[in-house]
């Protein structure tokens, strides 16, 4: 498999999470917080891999446009837990790696969701 720098940093990014996540308290609120990140920050990926193989551009875009929204979902229950927990080192440099990927992925988006 061929694989290009953003499913790297896609693949890479979810399995940084995960790790993080394991890292996390165990009370109630952060079962609630961990169940929802774990789900956004492992599709932002997957919709993207999906995207690899789309079988129009409409098909492409709207995969894109799926994963644009996931890591928006999983940059706001990045920004909970850091306003949480006071500021971790490792939860901001992924709260940086998430807004670095939900530009790219908006600008991909906007690029291939225009009519031609």
């Amino acid at each position: 498999m061929v694989e290009n720098d953003l499913q790297r940093r896609l693949f890479d990014f979810s399995v940084n999470v995960i790790k993080q996540v394991r890292q996390l308290p165990n009370g109630k609120e952060y079962q609630v917080i961990s169940y929802q990140i774990l789900k956004s920050a492992t599709s932002v990926g997957a919709n993207y891999e999906e995207a690899q193989a789309a079988v129009s551009k409409a098909d492409f875009s709207n995969k894109v446009g799926i994963s644009l929204k996931e890591i928006r979902e999983t940059n706001y229950w990045i920004r909970i837990i850091i306003a949480v927990n006071e500021g971790d080192k490792v939860w901001k440099a992924l709260l940086d790696e998430s807004t670095e990927l939900k530009k790219i992925l908006g600008s991909i988006y906007s690029k291939t969701s225009k009519p031609r």
